[in-house]
């Protein structure tokens, strides 16, 4: 009997350990407090490393996702990867959200949700002084560099189709910076605010903008499709419009005016 009483104490702890357990699980569920950003950190002054200092991802999106998730009651890890694989990450669940700079163009619409524009910049042509280039025409017969998987890399295949030019990827900025100075392309296309910051080094390079359709320009958070964040970051973007907070951010950031 009293070895049948044990038994019987003991499933019933057993019982009440697995329906703490299973309670616990439920408790966690969607009650999620850390969000995944992602981006692509070599892009001055939105995000980029500042690897003299530490390891750490600084910049103007950075700041911008600190403070919308901030409002939310999350927080944000940040991880950084190469610029054509973002909207994959979010189509295969590696993170929350993409805050990279990117425009929410149609093609990628089709793929991911957009929050509303929260910056607005012009591409930038950049080459070296003495190459002649001052003008699209004069980029026929050239090679030009892009980012792979960028605004700026459908742009040259838009001039391509009128302007006769070579067009080339590349993963990341400086990369395309250093094969411009290389002599291995003759230009290269990049948004003008990022540009900003290598013209001010680079003594020997120069630029113009081009205008690009205005339903096309600026740039958007990215979430995957049919994400509850989008209307929250939304909500609360346009508040820190309303407030001056974006603002505040841009100052910081690029020193005037959007």
């Amino acid at each position: 009997m009293k070895k049948l009483m044990g038994l019987f104490v003991i499933m019933i702890l057993a019982v009440g350990v697995l329906a703490a357990c299973g309670e616990s699980k439920d408790d966690n569920a969607g009650d999620k407090k850390t969000l995944v950003m992602a981006t692509s950190a070599d892009y001055a002054p939105f995000e980029y490393i500042e690897s003299d200092k530490s390891d750490e991802i600084i910049g103007f999106d950075v700041d911008l996702a600190n403070a919308i998730a901030g409002k939310l009651g999350y927080e944000v890890e940040v991880k950084d990867m190469d610029f054509g694989g973002l909207i994959q990450s979010l189509k295969s669940g590696q993170a929350d959200f993409v805050l990279a700079g990117m425009t929410p163009t149609e093609k990628r619409k089709k793929n991911v949700d957009f929050s509303d524009i929260y910056y607005t910049a012009q591409h930038m042509v950049i080459s070296k002084k003495e190459s002649g280039i001052a003008t699209v025409e004069n980029l026929e017969g050239k090679t030009v560099g892009v980012q792979l998987g960028s605004i700026q890399e459908g742009k040259a295949e838009e001039i391509n189709e009128t302007v006769a030019i070579t067009v080339e990827n590349r993963n990341r900025i400086p990369e395309l910076i250093q094969e411009l100075k290389a002599g291995r392309f003759d230009a290269i296309i990049i948004e003008d605010t990022v540009a900003k910051g290598y013209l001010d080094k680079e003594a020997d390079l120069t630029s113009f903008t081009i205008s690009d359709d205005p339903e096309e320009a600026g740039s958007a958070i990215a979430f995957p499709k049919d994400s509850d964040l989008t209307e929250k970051f939304n909500q609360e973007l346009q508040k820190m419009k309303e407030n001056g907070e974006l603002q505040e951010l841009i100052v910081k950031w690029f020193g005037g005016e959007n």
